[in-house]
Protein backbone atom coordinates (compact mmCIF):
# COMPACT_ATOMS: atom_id res chain seq x y z
CA UNK A 1 0.00 0.00 0.00
CA UNK A 2 1.22 3.62 -0.77
CA UNK A 3 0.89 5.32 2.79
CA UNK A 4 3.11 8.42 1.42
CA UNK A 5 0.15 9.08 -1.29
CA UNK A 6 -3.05 8.55 1.20
CA UNK A 7 -0.98 11.14 3.98
CA UNK A 8 -0.29 13.41 1.26
CA UNK A 9 -3.70 13.09 -0.15
CA UNK A 10 -5.71 13.15 3.33
CA UNK A 11 -2.98 15.57 4.85
CA UNK A 12 -5.12 18.90 4.81
CA UNK A 13 -7.91 17.48 6.26
CA UNK A 14 -6.29 15.86 9.13
CA UNK A 15 -4.59 19.33 9.90
CA UNK A 16 -7.68 20.80 10.30
CA UNK A 17 -8.82 17.72 12.62
CA UNK A 18 -5.93 18.41 14.59
CA UNK A 19 -6.48 22.41 14.84
CA UNK A 20 -9.96 21.65 15.88
CA UNK A 21 -8.60 19.53 18.60
CA UNK A 22 -5.78 21.93 19.60
CA UNK A 23 -8.51 24.80 19.83
CA UNK A 24 -9.82 23.17 23.37
CA UNK A 25 -7.69 24.35 26.37
CA UNK A 26 -7.72 21.44 28.05
CA UNK A 27 -5.43 22.66 30.86
CA UNK A 28 -5.66 20.21 33.81
CA UNK A 29 -4.46 21.71 36.07
CA UNK A 30 -6.82 24.74 36.26
CA UNK A 31 -10.19 24.04 37.75
CA UNK A 32 -11.76 26.37 35.44
CA UNK A 33 -10.90 24.37 32.54
CA UNK A 34 -12.97 21.03 34.19
CA UNK A 35 -15.11 20.85 30.98
CA UNK A 36 -12.75 21.91 28.53
CA UNK A 37 -10.95 18.92 30.08
CA UNK A 38 -13.70 16.67 29.43
CA UNK A 39 -14.41 18.61 25.84
CA UNK A 40 -11.45 17.07 24.82
CA UNK A 41 -11.69 13.24 26.30
CA UNK A 42 -15.28 13.46 24.08
CA UNK A 43 -13.43 14.69 20.79
CA UNK A 44 -10.83 11.69 21.65
CA UNK A 45 -13.09 9.25 21.86
CA UNK A 46 -15.10 10.59 18.70
CA UNK A 47 -11.97 10.17 16.80
CA UNK A 48 -11.33 6.71 17.48
CA UNK A 49 -14.56 5.34 16.75
CA UNK A 50 -14.03 7.37 13.55
CA UNK A 51 -10.59 5.64 13.15
CA UNK A 52 -12.38 2.64 13.39
CA UNK A 53 -11.64 1.61 16.82
CA UNK A 54 -14.13 -0.76 19.14
CA UNK A 55 -15.38 -0.63 22.78
CA UNK A 56 -14.67 3.09 22.80
CA UNK A 57 -15.14 4.02 26.81
CA UNK A 58 -14.80 7.67 28.45
CA UNK A 59 -13.84 6.13 32.34
CA UNK A 60 -14.84 8.62 34.69
CA UNK A 61 -12.23 9.45 37.46
CA UNK A 62 -12.09 11.90 40.87
CA UNK A 63 -10.21 13.99 38.66
CA UNK A 64 -10.02 13.83 34.58
CA UNK A 65 -11.59 10.98 32.61
CA UNK A 66 -9.30 8.20 30.78
CA UNK A 67 -10.43 7.26 27.07
CA UNK A 68 -10.29 3.26 26.62
CA UNK A 69 -11.27 1.87 22.75
CA UNK A 70 -10.18 -1.37 21.24
CA UNK A 71 -9.36 -3.07 18.24
CA UNK A 72 -8.52 -6.98 18.92
CA UNK A 73 -8.68 -9.19 15.95
CA UNK A 74 -5.26 -10.20 14.72
CA UNK A 75 -5.27 -13.93 16.67
CA UNK A 76 -1.92 -14.57 17.34
CA UNK A 77 -0.15 -11.26 17.10
CA UNK A 78 1.00 -8.97 19.58
CA UNK A 79 -0.75 -6.37 21.36
CA UNK A 80 -0.18 -2.82 21.12
CA UNK A 81 -1.36 -0.40 24.06
CA UNK A 82 -0.80 3.17 22.84
CA UNK A 83 -0.31 5.72 26.25
CA UNK A 84 -0.87 9.46 25.48
CA UNK A 85 -2.62 12.70 27.02
CA UNK A 86 -4.82 14.76 25.73
CA UNK A 87 -4.20 17.83 28.66
CA UNK A 88 -2.15 20.44 28.18
CA UNK A 89 -0.32 22.80 30.14
CA UNK A 90 -1.23 26.11 31.52
CA UNK A 91 -0.58 29.11 28.87
CA UNK A 92 1.06 32.16 31.05
CA UNK A 93 3.25 33.79 30.12
CA UNK A 94 0.31 34.59 27.95
CA UNK A 95 2.39 38.44 26.32
CA UNK A 96 4.51 36.44 24.89
CA UNK A 97 2.49 34.34 22.49
CA UNK A 98 2.81 35.70 18.87
CA UNK A 99 -0.42 34.05 17.99
CA UNK A 100 -3.25 32.96 20.76
CA UNK A 101 -2.55 30.11 22.34
CA UNK A 102 -5.63 28.08 21.44
CA UNK A 103 -5.99 29.41 17.75
CA UNK A 104 -3.40 26.87 15.76
CA UNK A 105 -1.38 29.03 13.21
CA UNK A 106 0.78 27.41 10.87
CA UNK A 107 3.95 29.16 10.05
CA UNK A 108 6.94 28.22 8.18
CA UNK A 109 6.31 24.70 8.28
CA UNK A 110 5.63 24.65 12.38
CA UNK A 111 2.05 24.44 13.57
CA UNK A 112 1.51 26.56 16.72
CA UNK A 113 -0.45 26.03 19.64
CA UNK A 114 -0.80 24.73 22.98
CA UNK A 115 -0.59 21.08 23.11
CA UNK A 116 0.59 20.44 19.38
CA UNK A 117 4.09 18.91 20.20
CA UNK A 118 2.59 17.84 24.18
CA UNK A 119 1.27 15.42 23.63
CA UNK A 120 -1.76 16.03 21.45
CA UNK A 121 -0.30 16.06 17.90
CA UNK A 122 1.46 13.10 18.59
CA UNK A 123 -1.35 11.49 20.28
CA UNK A 124 -3.25 12.35 17.25
CA UNK A 125 -0.92 10.86 14.92
CA UNK A 126 -1.39 7.32 16.33
CA UNK A 127 -5.13 7.52 15.73
CA UNK A 128 -4.48 8.25 12.07
CA UNK A 129 -2.18 5.66 11.36
CA UNK A 130 -4.36 3.09 12.97
CA UNK A 131 -7.55 5.08 10.60
CA UNK A 132 -5.01 4.72 7.85
CA UNK A 133 -4.63 1.33 8.17
CA UNK A 134 -7.86 0.28 8.26
CA UNK A 135 -8.89 2.26 5.18
CA UNK A 136 -6.22 1.13 2.96
CA UNK A 137 -5.97 -2.58 3.81
CA UNK A 138 -9.39 -3.28 6.16
CA UNK A 139 -7.59 -5.16 8.95
CA UNK A 140 -4.61 -4.07 11.49
CA UNK A 141 -1.78 -6.27 11.28
CA UNK A 142 -1.54 -6.78 15.38
CA UNK A 143 -4.43 -6.00 18.05
CA UNK A 144 -4.28 -2.45 19.34
CA UNK A 145 -5.21 -0.35 22.71
CA UNK A 146 -4.82 3.02 23.38
CA UNK A 147 -4.95 4.42 26.83
CA UNK A 148 -5.41 8.51 26.61
CA UNK A 149 -5.30 10.37 29.93
CA UNK A 150 -6.20 13.52 31.00
CA UNK A 151 -3.91 14.10 33.98
CA UNK A 152 -0.59 13.89 32.46
CA UNK A 153 0.34 17.04 32.88
CA UNK A 154 -0.70 16.88 37.22
CA UNK A 155 1.25 14.01 37.44
CA UNK A 156 -1.43 11.42 36.66
CA UNK A 157 -2.76 10.82 40.03
CA UNK A 158 -5.28 8.66 38.68
CA UNK A 159 -4.28 6.67 36.28
CA UNK A 160 -2.39 4.12 38.61
CA UNK A 161 -5.26 3.13 40.31
CA UNK A 162 -7.21 2.43 36.87
CA UNK A 163 -3.85 0.45 35.93
CA UNK A 164 -4.30 -1.65 38.59
CA UNK A 165 -8.11 -2.17 38.33
CA UNK A 166 -8.12 -2.98 34.49
CA UNK A 167 -4.89 -5.29 34.33
CA UNK A 168 -6.85 -7.63 32.24
CA UNK A 169 -8.32 -4.84 29.84
CA UNK A 170 -5.22 -3.03 29.02
CA UNK A 171 -2.61 -6.43 28.93
CA UNK A 172 -0.44 -5.91 26.34
CA UNK A 173 3.07 -6.79 24.32
CA UNK A 174 4.14 -3.73 24.40
CA UNK A 175 3.49 0.09 25.72
CA UNK A 176 3.96 2.51 22.54
CA UNK A 177 4.41 6.03 23.54
CA UNK A 178 4.94 9.38 21.69
CA UNK A 179 5.83 11.74 24.47
CA UNK A 180 9.27 12.87 23.67
CA UNK A 181 11.82 13.89 21.53
CA UNK A 182 14.27 13.69 18.29
CA UNK A 183 17.85 14.39 19.53
CA UNK A 184 17.64 17.10 16.50
CA UNK A 185 16.59 17.62 13.12
CA UNK A 186 16.57 14.00 10.97
CA UNK A 187 18.53 12.51 14.14
CA UNK A 188 15.75 9.97 15.57
CA UNK A 189 15.87 8.77 19.15
CA UNK A 190 14.22 5.95 21.14
CA UNK A 191 14.13 7.04 25.36
CA UNK A 192 15.53 4.17 27.02
CA UNK A 193 15.21 5.92 30.51
CA UNK A 194 13.94 8.89 31.87
CA UNK A 195 14.94 9.84 35.88
CA UNK A 196 12.33 9.56 38.64
CA UNK A 197 11.43 12.81 40.84
CA UNK A 198 10.73 13.75 44.61
CA UNK A 199 9.80 16.96 45.10
CA UNK A 200 9.58 19.43 48.38
CA UNK A 201 8.96 22.51 49.95
CA UNK A 202 10.86 23.91 52.78
CA UNK A 203 10.03 26.69 55.59
CA UNK A 204 12.23 28.12 58.03
CA UNK A 205 11.03 30.11 60.76
CA UNK A 206 12.79 32.32 63.77
CA UNK A 207 10.65 34.99 65.62
CA UNK A 208 6.83 35.41 65.64
CA UNK A 209 6.80 38.32 63.73
CA UNK A 210 9.47 40.61 61.39
CA UNK A 211 12.00 42.77 63.16
CA UNK A 212 13.39 45.88 63.06
CA UNK A 213 17.39 45.03 61.77
CA UNK A 214 18.81 48.56 63.55
CA UNK A 215 17.14 47.29 67.08
CA UNK A 216 17.32 43.70 66.59
CA UNK A 217 19.92 42.87 63.74
CA UNK A 218 23.31 40.52 64.69
CA UNK A 219 21.37 39.83 68.39
CA UNK A 220 18.62 37.25 66.96
CA UNK A 221 18.48 34.70 64.04
CA UNK A 222 17.35 35.63 60.65
CA UNK A 223 15.19 33.69 58.45
CA UNK A 224 16.95 34.24 55.10
CA UNK A 225 20.75 33.95 56.93
CA UNK A 226 19.33 30.08 58.31
CA UNK A 227 17.53 29.37 54.95
CA UNK A 228 21.03 30.53 52.65
CA UNK A 229 23.13 28.64 54.75
CA UNK A 230 21.15 25.59 54.72
CA UNK A 231 20.48 25.50 51.40
CA UNK A 232 24.42 26.00 51.05
CA UNK A 233 24.99 22.72 52.61
CA UNK A 234 23.04 20.66 50.66
CA UNK A 235 26.20 20.57 47.09
CA UNK A 236 29.83 20.71 47.55
CA UNK A 237 32.10 23.04 45.33
CA UNK A 238 32.03 20.09 43.04
CA UNK A 239 28.49 20.14 42.38
CA UNK A 240 27.91 17.04 43.85
CA UNK A 241 24.87 16.09 46.95
CA UNK A 242 26.12 16.04 50.42
CA UNK A 243 23.03 14.60 52.04
CA UNK A 244 24.07 11.11 53.62
CA UNK A 245 22.94 8.34 51.77
CA UNK A 246 21.82 10.62 48.56
CA UNK A 247 23.63 8.29 46.10
CA UNK A 248 22.07 4.85 47.20
CA UNK A 249 20.89 3.11 44.34
CA UNK A 250 22.50 5.16 41.98
CA UNK A 251 24.38 2.72 39.45
CA UNK A 252 27.93 3.87 37.56
CA UNK A 253 27.83 4.67 34.47
CA UNK A 254 29.14 1.38 32.02
CA UNK A 255 31.54 1.90 29.52
CA UNK A 256 28.77 0.89 27.39
CA UNK A 257 26.68 3.56 28.44
CA UNK A 258 29.22 5.97 28.10
CA UNK A 259 29.94 5.09 24.51
CA UNK A 260 26.26 5.31 23.82
CA UNK A 261 26.36 8.91 25.23
CA UNK A 262 29.51 9.63 23.34
CA UNK A 263 27.57 8.66 20.11
CA UNK A 264 24.98 11.92 21.07
CA UNK A 265 28.42 13.72 19.94
CA UNK A 266 26.23 16.98 21.83
CA UNK A 267 28.37 20.04 21.40
CA UNK A 268 28.68 21.24 24.69
CA UNK A 269 30.53 24.55 23.66
CA UNK A 270 27.19 25.35 21.13
CA UNK A 271 24.92 25.02 24.42
CA UNK A 272 27.07 27.95 25.82
CA UNK A 273 26.45 30.04 22.90
CA UNK A 274 23.05 29.07 22.80
CA UNK A 275 22.69 29.99 26.51
CA UNK A 276 24.33 32.76 27.06
CA UNK A 277 26.59 31.16 29.30
CA UNK A 278 30.70 31.46 30.00
CA UNK A 279 31.01 27.86 31.69
CA UNK A 280 28.71 24.90 32.32
CA UNK A 281 28.17 23.39 35.54
CA UNK A 282 27.41 19.84 37.87
CA UNK A 283 28.93 16.84 38.71
CA UNK A 284 32.40 16.60 38.16
CA UNK A 285 33.39 13.69 36.14
CA UNK A 286 30.63 13.75 33.94
CA UNK A 287 29.43 14.89 30.43
CA UNK A 288 26.42 17.40 30.36
CA UNK A 289 24.93 14.67 28.12
CA UNK A 290 26.19 12.63 31.13
CA UNK A 291 24.58 15.20 33.73
CA UNK A 292 21.49 15.39 32.52
CA UNK A 293 20.41 12.13 31.30
CA UNK A 294 21.97 9.36 33.98
CA UNK A 295 22.71 11.00 37.11
CA UNK A 296 20.43 12.25 40.04
CA UNK A 297 20.07 16.03 41.01
CA UNK A 298 19.07 17.85 43.54
CA UNK A 299 17.81 21.53 42.59
CA UNK A 300 16.54 24.80 44.07
CA UNK A 301 13.78 25.76 41.75
CA UNK A 302 12.28 29.32 44.35
CA UNK A 303 13.68 30.64 47.26
CA UNK A 304 11.88 33.87 48.78
CA UNK A 305 11.24 35.83 52.05
CA UNK A 306 11.62 38.95 53.36
CA UNK A 307 10.94 42.46 51.82
CA UNK A 308 10.85 41.89 48.00
CA UNK A 309 9.97 45.87 47.10
CA UNK A 310 11.08 48.81 45.50
CA UNK A 311 13.74 50.50 47.97
CA UNK A 312 15.02 49.50 51.40
CA UNK A 313 12.85 47.95 53.83
CA UNK A 314 15.26 47.45 57.21
CA UNK A 315 13.65 43.96 58.48
CA UNK A 316 14.45 40.71 59.94
CA UNK A 317 12.02 38.14 58.16
CA UNK A 318 10.81 35.77 60.81
CA UNK A 319 10.44 33.48 57.60
CA UNK A 320 11.94 31.84 54.33
CA UNK A 321 10.91 29.49 51.65
CA UNK A 322 12.85 26.94 49.29
CA UNK A 323 11.35 24.64 46.40
CA UNK A 324 13.19 21.76 45.82
CA UNK A 325 13.40 18.67 43.13
CA UNK A 326 15.35 16.20 42.60
CA UNK A 327 15.62 13.81 39.78
CA UNK A 328 16.48 10.29 40.39
CA UNK A 329 18.09 7.52 38.57
CA UNK A 330 18.64 4.12 39.19
CA UNK A 331 17.20 2.17 42.25
CA UNK A 332 17.00 5.79 43.82
CA UNK A 333 13.25 5.56 46.35
CA UNK A 334 11.69 8.88 46.03
CA UNK A 335 10.56 8.53 49.88
CA UNK A 336 14.00 7.49 51.15
CA UNK A 337 15.67 10.22 49.45
CA UNK A 338 13.23 12.92 50.96
CA UNK A 339 13.97 11.58 54.48
CA UNK A 340 17.11 11.64 54.08
CA UNK A 341 17.17 15.98 52.75
CA UNK A 342 14.76 16.29 55.54
CA UNK A 343 17.68 15.17 58.37
CA UNK A 344 20.23 16.30 56.42
CA UNK A 345 18.10 20.04 56.63
CA UNK A 346 17.42 19.10 60.34
CA UNK A 347 21.15 18.56 61.09
CA UNK A 348 22.22 21.75 59.34
CA UNK A 349 19.56 24.30 60.65
CA UNK A 350 21.21 27.27 62.60
CA UNK A 351 20.63 27.58 66.67
CA UNK A 352 17.22 29.44 66.85
CA UNK A 353 15.41 28.74 63.94
CA UNK A 354 12.41 26.23 63.15
CA UNK A 355 11.87 23.96 60.32
CA UNK A 356 8.97 22.32 58.30
CA UNK A 357 9.35 20.28 55.50
CA UNK A 358 6.51 19.04 52.80
CA UNK A 359 6.64 16.61 50.67
CA UNK A 360 4.96 16.87 47.22
CA UNK A 361 5.27 14.51 43.86
CA UNK A 362 7.23 11.70 44.16
CA UNK A 363 7.99 9.29 41.28
CA UNK A 364 10.53 6.13 40.76
CA UNK A 365 13.22 6.05 37.57
CA UNK A 366 12.46 4.12 34.79
CA UNK A 367 14.57 2.37 32.09
CA UNK A 368 14.54 -0.81 29.68
CA UNK A 369 16.94 -2.48 28.00
CA UNK A 370 17.82 -1.82 24.44
CA UNK A 371 18.02 -4.98 23.01
CA UNK A 372 14.10 -6.08 23.59
CA UNK A 373 12.90 -6.76 19.91
CA UNK A 374 10.09 -4.51 20.32
CA UNK A 375 12.40 -1.23 20.87
CA UNK A 376 14.87 -2.73 17.69
CA UNK A 377 11.86 -3.04 15.52
CA UNK A 378 10.95 0.70 16.60
CA UNK A 379 14.72 2.21 15.95
CA UNK A 380 13.97 -0.20 12.58
CA UNK A 381 10.94 1.80 11.45
CA UNK A 382 12.87 5.29 12.22
CA UNK A 383 15.90 3.99 9.68
CA UNK A 384 12.70 3.44 7.22
CA UNK A 385 11.66 6.17 7.15
CA UNK A 386 14.36 9.24 8.54
CA UNK A 387 17.44 6.91 6.35
CA UNK A 388 19.18 7.10 9.91
CA UNK A 389 18.71 4.51 12.82
CA UNK A 390 17.33 5.86 16.02
CA UNK A 391 20.02 6.45 18.66
CA UNK A 392 19.02 4.67 21.88
CA UNK A 393 19.18 7.98 24.65
CA UNK A 394 18.12 8.51 28.30
CA UNK A 395 16.14 11.46 29.16
CA UNK A 396 16.22 13.96 31.95
CA UNK A 397 13.13 14.75 32.27
CA UNK A 398 10.73 12.62 34.35
CA UNK A 399 7.25 11.22 32.73
CA UNK A 400 6.22 9.30 36.16
CA UNK A 401 3.36 7.06 34.65
CA UNK A 402 5.70 5.34 32.31
CA UNK A 403 7.72 3.53 34.73
CA UNK A 404 4.14 2.94 36.19
CA UNK A 405 2.40 1.14 33.10
CA UNK A 406 5.67 -0.67 32.35
CA UNK A 407 5.53 -2.46 36.03
CA UNK A 408 1.97 -3.20 36.30
CA UNK A 409 1.98 -4.29 32.51
CA UNK A 410 4.95 -6.22 32.67
CA UNK A 411 6.17 -5.03 29.06
CA UNK A 412 8.64 -2.64 28.01
CA UNK A 413 7.53 0.87 27.10
CA UNK A 414 8.66 1.99 23.39
CA UNK A 415 9.03 5.92 23.65
CA UNK A 416 8.89 6.58 20.06
CA UNK A 417 8.91 10.45 20.20
CA UNK A 418 8.64 12.79 17.17
CA UNK A 419 9.05 16.28 18.53
CA UNK A 420 12.20 18.05 18.79
CA UNK A 421 14.28 19.84 21.43
CA UNK A 422 13.17 23.70 20.58
CA UNK A 423 9.55 22.79 20.56
CA UNK A 424 8.70 25.10 23.58
CA UNK A 425 6.50 22.75 25.10
CA UNK A 426 5.39 23.79 28.39
CA UNK A 427 6.81 27.48 27.28
CA UNK A 428 5.09 30.10 25.23
CA UNK A 429 4.97 29.36 21.35
CA UNK A 430 5.01 25.87 21.61
CA UNK A 431 4.95 24.17 18.18
CA UNK A 432 5.41 21.11 16.28
CA UNK A 433 7.16 20.85 13.12
CA UNK A 434 5.06 19.20 10.35
CA UNK A 435 8.15 17.39 8.44
CA UNK A 436 8.29 15.19 11.58
CA UNK A 437 4.12 15.03 11.42
CA UNK A 438 4.46 13.59 8.03
CA UNK A 439 7.57 11.20 8.83
CA UNK A 440 5.82 10.38 11.92
CA UNK A 441 2.70 8.83 10.71
CA UNK A 442 5.04 6.77 8.24
CA UNK A 443 6.80 5.56 11.06
CA UNK A 444 4.14 4.12 13.42
CA UNK A 445 2.19 2.18 10.23
CA UNK A 446 5.79 0.86 9.73
CA UNK A 447 6.18 -0.25 13.26
CA UNK A 448 3.03 -1.60 13.61
CA UNK A 449 3.40 -3.27 10.44
CA UNK A 450 6.63 -4.94 11.42
CA UNK A 451 5.52 -6.01 14.55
Amino acid sequence: MDYQAYFNTNREQHLKELGDLLRIPSISALSEHKGDVQKAAEWIAEALRRAGMESVEIHPTAGHPIVYAEHLHAPGKPTVLVYGHYDVQPVDPLNLWETPPFEPSIRNGKLYARGATDDKGQVFMHIKAVEAILKQEKELPVNIKFCIEGEEEVTSPNLPAFLETNQDKLAADVILISDTALMAPGKPAICIGLRGLCAMEVSVYTANTDLHSGTYGGGVPNALHAMVSLLASLHDEQGRVTVEGFYEGVHELSALEREEFAKQQFDEEKLKQDLGLKELFGEAGYSFVERTGARPTLELNGVYGGFQGEGTKTVLPKEAHAKITCRLVGDQDPQATIDRIERHLHKHLQPGATLKVKATEKARAFTCNPEDPMLQKAADAYEAIYGTRALFTKDGGSIPIVETLSRVLSAPAVMMGFGLPDENLHAPNEHFNLENFDKGLLTIVHYLKSL
